[in-house]
């Protein structure tokens, strides 16, 4: 490794080749023990071979040592998607869509992303959105409270 134990392309990529003894799944297991023969006897579970966020920082740090900063950015980002569950990454993306939330819902989904799953970045990103569709009309109007009279 060069550039005080950061990865680089040259020496590091691809890591199922040149690292793999940086290659684990979520559960700990090398990438040896992922066999078909495991999956098949039941000692390797689906939910097992996602990625993880280590795999996405190591992706990140092989992409800035070829002056890739976007793809580390996206590497980084995904990396603290990680902890956050599917249904609601799916939920968050509708959310994200023009014309499908509030400014202030957006902002509850940040503070949600920071505080529930240490996703500041992403928190960060979903805050710059809320700001520039606020800027662009790209939010949904917020919903008067009806006055029934009571």
């Amino acid at each position: 490794m060069v550039d005080n134990d950061k990865l680089h392309y040259e020496q590091d990529y691809p890591l199922s080749e040149k690292r793999r003894d940086l290659v684990k799944t979520v559960k700990g297991k090398s990438i040896d023990e992922i066999t078909l023969e495991a999956v098949m006897d039941g000692e390797i579970e689906a939910d097992e071979i996602r990625v993880t966020p280590e795999i996405l920082e190591y992706q990140a740090q092989i992409s800035e040592s070829i002056e890739r900063p976007q793809l580390a950015a996206n590497m980084r980002r995904a990396a603290e998607l990680t902890a956050v569950p599917d249904e609601r990454i799916l939920e968050i993306y509708n959310a994200l869509r023009p014309d499908r939330s509030t400014k202030d819902e957006l902002l509850e989904i940040a503070d949600e992303l920071e505080n529930e799953y240490d996703a500041q970045i992403n928190a960060d990103l979903i805050r710059e959105a809320a700001d520039v569709y606020e800027t662009r009309g790209g939010l949904r109007e917020a919903e008067e409270e009806e006055d029934d009279g009571e």
